[in-house]
């Protein structure tokens, strides 16, 4: 009896491994033995791209709201701390993207974050107004 070696899906397996491998350089695209290591690569550092480009942007993100903020004479996390403390809930990309494209906005937001701050500081019921009073104790940093 002949040997059966399902050739119809190993050569649709092998063709599959190959057009993922086109792009690469030399023999990793055209040699289905030393291709298959190469896609195999590519799809783990695919993947863990993947998770870390929403940090990246995260990131990005807070350099432009923080860019935006400073012009105002204010810094991110003072920002960000009156913003909670107003009960606004906006995620960094919106902040960052009224930063950029609706600077009206972005000073509302910003002016209602400072005015919040500013009673905070005056009732002292924040974590920082303490903070401050401690640091000028010991003389600033």
């Amino acid at each position: 009896m002949p040997r059966a070696t399902n050739s119809p899906a190993s050569r649709s397996r092998r063709k599959r491994v190959l057009q993922r491998a086109k792009g690469f350089r030399g023999f990793r695209s055209k040699l289905f033995r030393y291709a298959k290591d190469a896609v195999r690569k590519a799809m783990t550092y695919e993947y863990r791209d993947r998770k870390k480009r929403k940090g990246q942007f995260r990131r990005l993100w807070i350099q432009r709201i923080s860019a935006a903020v400073r012009n105002e004479g204010l810094t991110y996390s003072r920002f960000v701390e009156g913003l909670k403390a107003a009960n606004i809930e906006t995620d960094r990309k919106i902040l960052a993207d009224l930063a950029v494209t609706d600077a009206a906005a972005f000073s509302w937001s910003l002016s209602i974050a400072h005015i919040v701050i500013i009673l905070l500081i005056i009732l002292g019921n924040v974590g920082f107004a303490v903070k401050s009073r401690a640091r000028r104790k010991q003389g600033s940093r």
